[in-house]
């Protein structure tokens, strides 16, 4: 079997996360994480849907970390960024840094917004 080194070109990989952090391209964010085309930051929750809008058309999916459970998503938002053409995954937070790293890994144009577990 070969092993090829995956190169990310768009965005660093979620590196690690534990409670109350992410890890991310060697900078450590307190609290909720927010990863778009040349950004990223800490994410407020919710209901900081502004900025993930700027980003519509640059993004064909946002996996949302809903912390250490799965929980549903407000309507609201979803019916938000399904009107601006954005994709919406719900999962657990590790589920989702995982989901994100690989579609990122495969070139992809994916967001990630994650609650801190």
């Amino acid at each position: 079997m070969r092993l090829t080194e995956i190169e990310y070109r768009d965005a660093p990989p979620v590196e690690g996360y534990g409670p109350g952090f992410f890890r991310i391209g060697g900078e450590v964010i307190e609290g909720g994480l927010l990863v778009l085309p040349g950004l990223r930051r800490t994410w407020g929750g919710y209901g900081e849907l502004a900025t993930i809008l700027k980003h519509a058309g640059q993004i064909d999916v946002l996996f949302i970390g809903t912390g250490a459970e799965m929980d549903f998503l407000p309507r609201e938002l979803k019916a938000q960024l399904e009107a601006a053409g954005i994709g919406v995954e719900p999962m657990a937070s590790p589920a989702a840094c995982r989901t994100y790293n690989v579609l990122l890994g495969e070139g992809r144009r994916v967001g990630l917004a994650a609650l801190a577990v």
